[in-house]
Formats: structure tokens, sequence, C-alpha cells
């Protein structure tokens, strides 16, 4: 999927402002309404734009700890894993990886004890062979997609 350096500039206000209207959007970058939604439209079929909505905070939502656990799994359970993953509202993320685990999974705790009990709930589910957990003491750069967006707006080429 070619990003051109408009297809950029969409992504950087889509990121900037959000909330903004796509003929907002068409009037602050002086193109048609309809070249603005196409793009978008196009965009999304192509996968580069996966969601919208809020980013909310799970600390705001009383769960202030974060962990990242990596787990082993037994060979030949990864997907039944993934979908028991799926089960536990406290797991917001979980990718497979390479190196020391199988799974790494992005928890989000009330306080440490509760994070504890979500650690041993993943523990007693079937094909763990263990984990290892990390816990971040802070967020030091913030999820972001402008410094990308920006960076592929740069070196596109124009169509």
């Amino acid at each position: 999927m070619a990003v051109d350096a408009l297809d950029a500039k969409i992504l950087r206000l889509l990121l900037e402002q959000p909330r903004t209207s796509v003929r907002e959007y068409a009037r602050i970058l002086g193109i048609a309404r309809g070249t603005v939604q196409a793009r978008l439209d196009r965009l999304e079929r192509d996968g580069v734009i996966t969601q919208y909505g809020p980013r909310l905070s799970p600390a705001a939502l009383g769960h202030p700890v974060l962990a990242f656990v990596h787990i082993e799994v037994t060979q030949g359970h990864l997907e039944e894993m993934a979908d028991a993953l799926a089960e536990v509202p406290e797991i917001i993320e979980a990718f497979s990886t390479t190196g020391g685990g199988d799974l790494l999974a992005r928890v989000v705790a009330r306080d440490a004890a509760h994070l504890e009990d979500v650690i041993q709930q993943l523990i007693k589910l079937p094909g763990v062979v263990r984990t290892r957990t990390e816990v971040a003491l802070r967020e030091r750069v913030p999820h972001r997609m402008l410094p990308l967006v920006e960076a592929v707006g740069n070196t596109a080429k124009p169509r």
C-alpha cells in the first residue's frame, strides 16, 4: 500500500483533529470533499486506517498498573491460548513473539494484588508452561503514529 503526500496530510489531520468533519478537512487542505472521502475510503479498504474512536486511559478507568506478561505455551496450543487471553478483560493487547516466550500480553490492573490475581488466572490456563512479568514504571513515549505518518509522507512519491 503506497501512501502519498496527500494521504499523509489527511492522516495527520485525522490524528490531530479526529472529531473534525470530512468537509472541514477538505477546507483545510484546499481540496474537494469528495477527494478527501475517496482517500479515506481507500485508506480504510487498504488497512491503513484500522479503527476510529477515542483512545481510553486504563488508569482513568481504575487500572493504573501496567505490566507486560511473556507467556510460554505448549506447542500446538497457540491459537486456543490466544482465544483464552481474549476472554480476560485486563489483557488489552496480546502478540505472538519470538524470543523468550510465545505470547506477549499487555495487562492492566487496579494494583499489585490484582495484577497477581490476573497472572494466577493466566497460569491456570491449559497450555501455559510459564510466565514472566515485567511491570512498567512510567510511560516514556506514549502511543503515537504522527511521527511515522510524517516520515512516510516526506518520502512518498506523488501519484
